[in-house]
């Protein structure tokens, strides 16, 4: 009796350990992963995705997503090149397209992609003034971009786009910055006046010139302006007359006769 049970007991244990081998020995890895297997410490090979077969205690697999992942990037105080505070954040997208390197070149792939985004971010704004912030946000974008793909290709990352969020500026800087504006504005309106003025001054030169050249042209002008006057409610109208007008009108009629 005591044999038979002595007997289960040992049947008992080792179903148990073959059902613990079995559910340690079978991985399902999804579509987007990858199982990174280690045998006795080194780096074996690469599975998936299905079904893996991981033998334990022998071997290790540590599983990693190759899906694209989206990373804000905290706020980061950044002083441009002409020596304005401004707080800026991001958001970076990028995914592992070698799961080996991402595993052993690096302790922790997501934190090292981080840190390296930070710093890229305050290096590459400081190297710009603050217009080129505002202005010049996508060339900013590119070269952030290409600067951590290049630092993190190592890694068996690819960091696919980077987007600069917001750029936040003081109370006092926006205050200054609209006090330029609106004098941009104003030397914007006294050129666009003084070039008026330039055009106007040149069109009545050109005109004076005409008129020197054609007395009969003044007098008609000069007739014109006396049509236009006698339009207006006025009961008494005081007009000088020049005595060059009246030699030239004298002319005009003296040429009459003469036909």
């Amino acid at each position: 009796m005591n044999i038979d049970i002595d007997m289960i007991s040992i049947m008992i244990l080792t179903l148990g350990f073959v059902v613990f081998f079995l559910a340690g020995a079978f991985k399902v890895l999804r579509e987007y992963e990858r199982g990174v297997v280690f045998l006795l410490g080194r780096f074996w090979k690469v599975k998936g995705p299905g079904l893996v077969i991981v033998v334990p205690i022998i071997q290790a697999m540590v599983r990693v997503d190759l899906r694209t992942i989206v990373m804000d990037v905290p706020t980061q105080d950044v002083i441009s090149r002409d020596n304005v505070s401004v707080k800026v954040n991001a958001v970076l997208y990028f995914r592992v397209v070698d799961p080996q390197r991402a595993i052993i070149q690096v302790e922790d792939y997501n934190a090292a992609t981080s840190q390296l985004a930070q710093t890229t971010l305050r290096s590459v704004l400081g190297q710009h003034e603050l217009d080129e912030m505002l202005a010049s946000r996508e060339r900013l974008n590119n070269d952030i971009q290409k600067i951590l793909d290049e630092q993190t290709e190592a890694w068996g990352i690819k960091v696919s786009n980077v987007e600069i969020k917001h750029v936040d500026l003081n109370e006092s800087m926006i205050r200054a910055i609209a006090r330029q504006a609106e004098a941009e504005r104003e030397r914007r309106a006294k050129v666009i006046h003084a070039e008026g003025e330039l055009q106007a001054s040149q069109r009545l030169l050109e005109a004076a010139q005409v008129l020197a050249r054609q007395p009969e042209a003044l007098l008609l002008r000069y007739l014109q302006t006396l049509t236009e006057i006698a339009g207006e409610k006025s009961s008494t109208i005081v007009f000088p007359l020049p005595m060059e007008m009246m030699a030239s009108l004298q002319r005009m009629v003296d040429k009459q006769k003469e036909k």
